[in-house]
């Protein structure tokens, strides 16, 4: 009778008991940051045949703003207002001359030239060089209080790297891309 009685009789499992906290004093909650947001950018190096010297150029677009084609020809009519004639490299993004309003912009502007990088390779691109040396090694240690602090600081390194040309060779030799420099 015992074991016909254990055949019949559910196996289930005991939950166990709640945990309980230790006796001390009370938690504190812990003071988080409040969340910065995303920042997007747009950024070039130059380097000009004549005067042998690189130039940055960077904009940083409004909180959470997601690059789209308007933002670059706004971008490279800036960059040429201040040089008539250049090459853009860049990757194969959608965004870039994928894009009909940037394609127009540049069948409309024939003295600006466009490269692509291959495929996915940020190692090639020395503007991922400003942006990695900027992120990393300018502002790694760097907390802000809020967006317009960490905007104003970014612009601040971005413009004193400008004052370093040969920082920005250095960008561009570590891709070991083969340009005459």
């Amino acid at each position: 009778m015992h074991e016909q009685t254990h055949r019949n009789r559910r196996r289930t499992r005991a939950t166990p008991p709640p945990r309980r906290r230790a006796p001390g004093p009370p938690r504190v909650a812990q003071h988080r940051r409040p969340h910065l947001g995303r920042g997007s950018r747009l950024s070039a190096i130059s380097l000009s045949p004549r005067r042998r010297l690189p130039g940055l150029y960077f904009e940083l677009l409004p909180d959470n703003t997601n690059v789209t084609a308007a933002h670059i020809v706004a971008f490279l009519r800036a960059v040429k207002a201040m040089l008539p004639r250049f090459t853009v490299v860049w990757d194969r993004s959608r965004t870039h001359s994928r894009s009909r309003l940037v394609g127009a912009f540049l069948a409309a502007h024939r003295s600006v030239r466009v490269e692509d990088f291959p495929g996915y390779a940020p190692e090639l691109n020395p503007d991922e060089g400003v942006w990695g040396y900027t992120k990393y090694g300018r502002l790694a240690n760097f907390a802000p209080a809020d967006t317009q602090a960490l905007r104003e600081r970014v612009t601040a390194e971005l413009n004193e790297l400008k004052q370093y040309p040969y920082s920005l060779y250095s960008f561009i030799e570590h891709t070991n891309l083969p340009l005459q420099l």
